[in-house]
């Protein structure tokens, strides 16, 4: 019988959990949540937990060597690591976090131990790669260009659950939802490199309807260009990764990060109110911080910003409770307190591909690729599942043999994406194809910046 070693037991491992139990594979879960681990075991007799953490190298070794695959649902940084004592006892490795520069300088030393290590095979990085792959073959293979391709993925509460100003809750990785708001992008736009600083990150968005939701905004998603060559499509003139939201959240975090309530600067906050927080930022008088704030530009009185501000508390007398600390843990403390997604309700996953190809004979055509997938509950939502799911298939298959390779990989090959899609269609995880569209059809999804 083979054996699974899974690191971590966070907010997205429990579907591998219950699918490879399922598919009848002995597991351990090595995480300093061990509660947590057996929870996701229930008592199942092929599962086992132990409390383990990377403070502790000597036990992970023993725990590799013991299992026929590790899966590291660790946070990213410790994945080479891990990959590391893959390599002493050569074993492969699975985990859904993008490829460090660390973790592919180990290819060749993993082609010589005959093992694989297989990342980005989530949801986004994931599912999107394995979608979007599949419909760029299928073009090549008919002899076309790509000329334009955009893809946009995002992780909502579910419509009757968008019931706060940002129209966003927390279904996994609060502090990295966050985080990421301070990214920079990259794309290019017909031909010419588009780089939107961290500060216009949420300036540079555009509105786009989505079949069922409606209208929603998009914001660009850290560098696109270089998907260029791992897509393999040096032909494309326009190439654009983007991340779906609600309309609110994209105005308040633009406003937020317009007085610097994401900076890292670590200042001292002893006895200081919300309010006086809020007066500090914005260098205004504290009695007056919220009409002085609603009369600057991005903070008008009726606008989302100001709506969602309030809301969070940010104007109210509280005492934060904080000595030392910076900005962004105090604005994301708050945030994450009040934008939990709770146990009765639901949030979804959207991923949308668009794709304009041309052909020799001079024909061109439009391409969609969607996927609209539901949660049912917290504990059992869709961004776990979509996370989780295309790893727990893929684990399966190495240990089936049916994926082959050795080296350093992302799902952006057949051998990989054909099986593992076409295993997520018998659980019900499946995109919504649509070939020949007219090139009007691009028209929509031009940018508004």
């Amino acid at each position: 019988m083979k054996k699974v070693l899974i690191l971590g037991s966070g907010m997205v491992v429990k579907p591998m959990v219950e699918y490879l139990l399922d598919k009848g594979f002995r597991l351990m879960i090595a995480s300093p949540m061990k509660k947590r681990a057996d929870e996701m075991i229930k008592g199942h007799s092929l599962g086992s937990s132990v409390d383990w953490s990377m403070d502790d190298p000597g036990t992970l070794g023993k725990l590799v060597a013991e299992h026929d695959i590790t899966v590291s649902l660790l946070p990213y940084k410790f994945h080479p690591e891990v990959a590391r004592v893959c390599l002493n006892y050569k074993k492969s490795l699975v985990t859904t976090s993008y490829i460090q520069p660390e973790m592919q300088a180990l290819d060749l030393a993993a082609k010589k131990a005959g093992v694989l290590f297989l990342n980005e095979i989530g949801l986004d990085p994931g599912i999107d790669h394995m979608s979007a792959m599949k419909i760029i073959d299928h073009i090549h293979k008919k002899g076309g260009k790509i000329e334009a391709f955009y893809s946009i993925c995002g992780a909502l509460p579910a419509p009757d659950s968008a019931d706060n100003p940002l129209k966003y809750k927390f279904s996994w990785s609060p502090k990295g939802v966050i985080l990421a708001s301070r990214n920079s992008a990259l794309y290019l736009k017909n031909g010419e490199r588009k780089y939107i600083e961290p500060k216009n990150l949420f300036k540079d968005r555009f509105e786009l309807r989505f079949p069922e939701l409606g209208m929603m905004e998009v914001y660009p998603n850290r560098d696109s260009i270089s998907y260029i060559n791992i897509y393999r499509i040096p032909e494309v003139r326009t190439i654009y990764r983007g991340t779906f939201r609600y309309k609110g959240w994209c105005e308040t975090l633009d406003a937020m990060k317009s007085i610097n309530m994401l900076d890292d600067t670590p200042k001292d906050y002893s006895g200081m109110t919300y309010a006086g927080f809020m007066a500090e930022r914005s260098g205004l008088p504290l009695a007056e911080v919220r009409k002085k704030l609603s009369a600057n530009p991005g903070f008008s009185k009726n606008s989302s910003a100001i709506k969602s501000l309030e809301w969070l508390g940010f104007f109210s007398e509280e005492i934060m409770g904080y000595n030392k600390t910076t900005p962004f843990e105090i604005t994301s403390d708050l945030m994450i307190r009040k934008m939990l997604i709770s146990d009765e309700e639901r949030d979804m996953v959207l991923l949308l591909h668009i794709f304009l190809a041309s052909y020799p004979d001079g024909e061109r055509e439009v391409i969609k690729s969607s996927m609209l997938d539901f949660g049912s509950t917290a504990t059992n939502t869709s961004i776990a599942r979509t996370v989780a799911l295309p790893a727990a298939i893929a684990v399966k298959m190495i240990l089936e043999k049916k994926i082959n390779l050795k080296g350093v990989y992302r799902p952006v090959v057949p051998e990989i994406y054909n099986p593992v899609l076409a295993e997520l269609e018998k659980l019900n995880i499946k995109m919504k194809e649509e070939y020949g569209l007219p090139v009007k059809e691009m028209i929509k999804y031009k940018f508004y910046s």
